[in-house]
């Protein structure tokens, strides 16, 4: 009776000299050089069928998001809420899209973060100052590129 026997082949891992970074998710992207020092944008939110619905809206830089405010009552506050995905766009002041859309997030922000985001908008724009304008003003929304 004759035993075989079975050779293995080991081999040896080399050690990293540099670790392997955890995997990124929603990474935000700087706000695009078409969309920076605009006055408006044109902003699409998707109704639950997909049909976007383009809207100018004013806006406000910030660490590289982009902030508005609107009324709650509006319909694109209530596409924002059953879908949080959307496009920007650099467009005139009656909604003229002149430069590219890019893929961005919306994400409809908690009252304690409006004064900031009204302050963002009021340094921008001088018309945002008059309060009789902006009554019906509650929602603050904060758009992130990506």
């Amino acid at each position: 009776m004759t035993h075989r026997t079975q050779s293995t082949n080991r081999c040896t891992v080399p050690a990293q000299t540099t670790p392997i970074p955890p995997p990124i998710y929603n990474t935000a992207m700087p706000i695009p050089q078409e969309i920076r020092g605009q006055r408006y944008i044109s902003l699409a939110t998707f109704r639950k069928t997909g049909v976007a619905v383009y809207t100018p809206i004013w806006f406000a830089e910030e660490d590289d998001k982009v902030y508005f405010m609107t009324n709650s009552k509006l319909g694109k506050v209530k596409r924002l809420r059953n879908n949080p995905q959307v496009k920007i766009a650099p467009c005139t002041i009656r909604g003229k899209i002149t430069g590219p859309e890019f893929p961005a997030t919306a994400r409809i922000l908690p009252p304690e973060d409006a004064a900031r985001v009204r302050r963002a908008l009021n340094a921008k724009y001088w018309l945002a100052r008059v309060p009789f304008l902006w009554r019906n003003t509650d929602t603050y929304v904060e758009i992130t590129v990506g």
